[in-house]
């Protein structure tokens, strides 16, 4: 597995494992299955209702934790500096672990205005060792200016929506531009019509591949971390199977101009949700 070294000289795996809409017993047996598989990156949150599980599953592998990335989110309706200590604190207690390897503020919610005291917070557990890298979840570029503006720490990444239909290019300019890495969450469009694309479908074939394998060999030759996410043990399989080849310039070109902002979860600047 390849990994990236993050702004603040932490390693972390290009390639991990999510959780979203997994429910918690269910959780257990797919993360045991993907680090069976050789993943070590696993992405929780606590909004995903699955903490317990995914911890159990860790407690239970004979991976090392400090070989292991595990990465869980502060949710919208926590958001605030004490809440986020508490929320932390709670999200901890769950995974059964002594630190995370990173925590990300979840949305910005502008509605609110409380995401850069909330990213306040995640400073202070870094300083004091409880987490090893912070950074936020679908942050536009305003606001990531004002985190990198008023706080002192810059986060290490920006994980939002991101795959062919949402190349997110703009975003990606700016994070690079800042040393902050991007990840993306639904990178296979969630299962969606990517999989299907003639464009997609022809390169497969050409390369002897699935389209998932395809997609996401795409997002590692764009420098983008991902973190697909199945609970089929052959898919869990079959999306690690993407270090062994590589796409050439003219089929990494055919499928960025499959970009076409095409989104399946809400705008950051209007996802207020709690």
């Amino acid at each position: 597995m390849k990994n990236v070294t993050l702004n603040n000289g932490i390693q972390m795996p290009q390639l991990g494992f999510g959780v979203w809409k997994v429910e918690d017993e269910q959780a257990t047996a797919a993360v045991a299955k993907a680090i069976e598989v050789g993943y070590t990156s696993i992405d929780t949150a606590m909004i995903y209702r699955n903490e317990v599980g995914v911890g159990k599953a860790i407690a239970d592998s004979a991976i090392p934790r400090d070989e292991l990335f595990i990465t869980t989110k502060v949710w919208n309706a926590d958001q605030g500096y004490e809440s986020t200590i508490k929320a932390f604190e709670e999200s901890l207690e769950k995974l059964g672990l002594d630190y995370v390897d990173l925590y990300l503020v979840h949305w910005p919610t502008p509605e609110f205005d409380t995401y850069v005291e909330t990213y306040q917070a995640l400073e202070k557990l870094y300083h004091d060792g409880r987490v090893k890298a912070i950074g936020v979840c679908n942050f536009e570029v305003e606001h990531l200016e004002r985190i990198l503006a008023e706080c002192e720490v810059v986060p290490v990444l920006n994980q939002i929506e991101c795959h062919p239909y949402l190349a997110q290019n703009e975003l990606k300019e700016f994070c690079k531009k800042h040393d902050i890495f991007v990840e993306a969450w639904s990178p296979l469009d969630q299962g969606g019509d990517v999989l299907k694309d003639p464009v997609i479908e022809q390169i497969a074939e050409a390369q002897g591949k699935t389209a998932a394998q395809i997609v996401l060999r795409w997002h590692l030759q764009n420098n983008t971390i991902a973190i697909p996410k199945s609970v089929t043990p052959s898919r869990i399989e079959e999306n690690f199977q993407v270090l062994d080849f590589e796409l050439t310039d003219e089929e990494m070109a055919k499928i960025n101009q499959l970009d076409s902002g095409k989104r399946k979860g809400p705008h950051p600047s209007e996802m207020n949700s709690r």
